[in-house]
């Protein structure tokens, strides 16, 4: 029988480059490519311009660890979010956004990604996250926004539509062709 020692959120502040907790691990994430790191750049640039004119919350970019309580995963770092809560300060932010945006990369594709992305999906929603994006930039259905509230229907956004994320982030949107900039 072997003791495998978990590993905790202050190991985690000590990884280098972008990870997530899970099962007591440190999962490690390659390094996005240059369209989905453009994309989830625009994402949040974008929530920043609505922090400042509307306020409500904090945008924030890739990289950003939440610290949750799950049997099961203790943080998520997503491409883009919107986060209400405390001020943030050097410590992760504690609880989920309630707005994430999760873009694929080059390998975010075929059936174990998609269960993975499913399983993803539900933890965030078991942590308080009332909309999630899953943004694909190679799909007609570039952004399949999943809502708390019906996670099992997404709303599809495409080419030439607006996209938003209500009910998290109430009168904000996003031209979906602006992520193809």
């Amino acid at each position: 029988m072997s003791t495998k020692t978990l590993a905790t959120l202050d190991d985690l502040y000590k990884v280098e480059g972008k990870a997530e907790l899970v099962h007591g691990e440190i999962v490690r994430m390659a390094p996005t490519g240059g369209r989905p790191s453009r994309a989830s750049l625009e994402i949040a640039m974008r929530l920043r311009l609505y922090e400042r004119e509307y306020g409500g919350g904090y945008a924030f970019p890739n990289n950003v660890a939440f610290a949750v309580t799950l049997p099961h995963r203790e943080a998520f770092s997503p491409d883009a979010s919107w986060y209400v809560g405390s001020v943030p300060d050097m410590r992760f932010p504690p609880g989920a956004p309630v707005f994430a945006a999760e873009v694929r990369s080059q390998y975010d594709y075929g059936p174990a990604a998609e269960r993975e992305m499913a399983a993803k999906r539900a933890d965030y929603f078991a942590c308080g996250t009332l909309v999630l994006w899953d943004v694909d930039l190679l799909s007609d259905d570039v952004i399949k926004s999943y809502k708390a509230s019906d996670p099992a229907s997404p709303v599809i956004f495409r080419r030439g539509e607006s996209a938003d994320a209500e009910p998290a982030v109430p009168g904000w949107r996003l031209a979906v062709n602006d992520l193809f900039e």
